[in-house]
C-alpha cells in the first residue's frame, strides 16, 4: 500500500478522475473530449501539491510511467510520466486520444506524419511548461517523439489517455521507416488511494 503525507492533496487527482468519468458518461465527440478533457488536466496540473513522491520517481536507465488511475470500464487512465535528465522517447504513436499536463520541468514534443512510411517531422518542436496541456489523437495527430527539455533535473507530466494505455498495443518508428509493437505496461503495481481520506 502506498503511503503519503496528510498535506498532499490527492483530491485534486479524485476531482480530475470524476470528472473525466463523467465527461464519458456522455459518450461525447472526441472533439469535445479533447476540449473538455484539456480543462480538466489544465485544473489538475497548475498545482504541484497532489503527486506522491512513488509516482515521482526517476530511473537513470529510462522513462518511467507510473499508472495513477484506470476507469473500471478501461474508458480512461491517467499516467505520471517521468523523465531523468535528458531522456527521450522513440517515435511512437498510441492509437487513441490522449492529454498530456506538464506538471515539473519543461518537455519537448516533435510531432511526425508517415505520408510513405518513413517518419517526417511535422512542424518544429514544441516546448511545453508546467501547466500547459497537449492533445493527441489518430484524428488530430497521434505520432509523436518527447523529451525533457532540462539536462540537469526531472521533469513530470501527466498523461490521460483514451484506454488503459499500458495494455494497448502500439509502434515505435525508426527514421528508416521500420515499425515495431510494444505494449508499455507500466512502472508500479500498487496505485495511489484517491478514494480514501488520508490525504486530504
Amino acid at each position: 500500500m502506498v503511503t503519503a503525507s496528510r498535506s498532499l492533496r490527492l483530491d485534486r487527482l479524485r476531482s480530475l478522475v470524476c470528472g473525466f468519468g463523467a465527461l464519458l458518461d456522455q459518450v461525447p465527440a472526441e472533439q469535445q473530449i479533447l476540449a473538455e478533457g484539456s480543462t480538466l488536466l489544465a485544473n489538475l496540473v497548475r498545482h504541484d501539491d497532489w503527486l506522491p513522491p512513488a509516482f515521482a520517481a526517476p530511473d537513470p536507465g529510462r522513462y518511467q510511467q507510473y499508472l495513477l488511475h484506470c476507469d473500471s470500464r478501461a474508458r480512461f487512465s491517467v499516467v505520471s510520466f517521468v523523465w531523468g535528465p535528458s531522456q527521450a522517447t522513440p517515435i511512437h504513436d498510441h492509437t487513441v486520444w490522449g492529454l498530456i499536463g506538464i506538471l515539473r520541468g519543461s518537455e519537448i514534443a516533435q510531432s511526425y506524419v508517415r505520408p510513405n512510411g518513413l517518419p517526417i517531422a511535422n512542424g518544429p518542436p514544441r516546448k511545453f511548461l508546467p501547466g500547459d496541456v497537449d492533445m493527441l489523437s489518430p484524428v488530430v495527430g497521434d505520432i509523436h517523439k518527447v523529451s525533457n527539455a532540462l539536462p540537469d533535473r526531472c521533469s513530470i507530466s501527466i498523461h490521460v489517455y483514451g484506454a488503459d494505455i499500458g495494455a494497448v498495443h502500439r509502434s515505435v518508428f525508426t527514421v528508416d521507416g521500420v515499425e515495431r509493437q510494444f505494449v508499455s505496461g507500466y512502472a508500479n503495481d500498487v496505485l495511489p488511494n484517491i478514494w480514501g481520506t488520508d490525504y486530504e
